[in-house]
């Protein structure tokens, strides 16, 4: 049992030490993940950052307030100019920097033009850096009454999946059509091995479900099962370091044995919750049966923006309309 011990706490150290944060620039966490890449926390959404020769690609941007740190905090990482910025959904803590942050940086195809057909055109947002998102996060932020043009994404992707190569690195931006909202983005970098997911996950609280944007419960499981099949454990060398990292849409650093903890919680509660209305409890009735107790303590909140009794309504939406679907 003593050599097992040992083993259990090595792998706990060598976790725990990838988590930590390594710095801090002006009250934003810069932890490095891998070589080259890094996770911002503290200007909303957590904002990674990929570095290599072209320079840095960023998935989300953090608050609008916040901009102006997040740039200097990437300057302190690089000397090279924001090349790239891929948002995972259109929520305001997610793409508030889009703006000063592309503007800030250089398009790819910057001195392309006339090379291979590259025209004016192609060379998006006036020779800034690039923001792409899927095309329904475009069409929600340009509806009336939404954020400045200026924070919209510069290219929008259509399908399942958009793929590109930068700084020498396989990057995949896959579609989860109906998870947190249905226009959420995972992005997998195969080389150093990371993927981003937005908030498909939030370990400071329960999940934020929107049902009128297009979110449910069993979308938000699909796309966690999707994530588990990108990432690979620390098997059979589970002493050392090397595994898939996950940057959450806020919280820690997570690997696989987090991720699946994360899955496993909001499947019991999508059972039970799914239970009740089976036995035809009402919403004021699931609530009032508590079937996220076991969780509380680690997710829950009964103050802010997103509540644990908010969550829970938004799981007993989407799964009673998914029941009325299916009759």
């Amino acid at each position: 049992m003593r050599p097992l011990l040992a083993f259990a706490v090595t792998v706990l150290v060598v976790c725990a030490d990838a988590q930590q944060p390594q710095s801090e620039d002006h009250g934003l966490d810069v932890v490095q993940i891998k070589p080259n890449f890094y996770m911002i926390a503290g200007a909303g959404g957590n904002i990674a950052v990929q570095i290599g020769p072209l320079g840095a690609i960023l998935v989300d941007s953090g608050t609008t307030e916040m901009a102006d740190k997040v740039l200097e905090a990437v300057g302190r990482l690089t000397p090279q100019p924001i090349r790239y910025i891929i948002n995972t959904s259109a929520d305001p803590d997610h793409v508030g920097g889009n703006q000063k942050l592309s503007k800030a940086g250089l398009t790819v195809l910057s001195g392309a033009v006339g090379q291979r057909g590259i025209d004016e055109a192609t060379v998006t947002n006036g020779g800034a850096a690039s923001v792409l998102a899927h095309e329904n996060v475009l069409q929600r932020m340009s509806q009336s009454g939404g954020p400045p043009e200026g924070l919209w994404p510069s290219k929008a992707y259509s399908g399942q999946f958009y793929s590109m190569y930068l700084n020498d690195v396989g990057i995949q931006v896959l579609y989860e059509p109906a998870a947190h909202s249905d226009g959420d983005s995972i992005v997998f970098f195969r080389q150093p091995d990371v993927v981003v997911t937005g908030d498909i996950i939030d370990l400071n609280r329960f999940p934020v479900i929107d049902p009128a944007r297009g979110g449910s419960i069993q979308g938000e499981i699909d796309a966690l099962n999707r994530v588990l099949s990108l990432v690979i454990p620390p098997f059979p060398l589970v002493w050392q370091e090397a595994r898939t990292y996950i940057v959450p849409g806020h919280g820690r650093v997570m690997d696989q044995h987090d991720l699946m903890d994360y899955r496993d919680m909001l499947t019991i509660v999508r059972d039970l919750i799914l239970d009740m209305i089976k036995q035809g409890m009402k919403l004021d009735q699931v609530k009032a049966a508590n079937p996220t107790k076991a969780f509380r303590t680690r997710y829950g909140t009964d103050a802010g923006q997103w509540t644990t009794e908010m969550f829970v309504e938004a799981v007993y939406k989407s799964l009673t309309v998914t029941s009325s679907a299916k009759r």
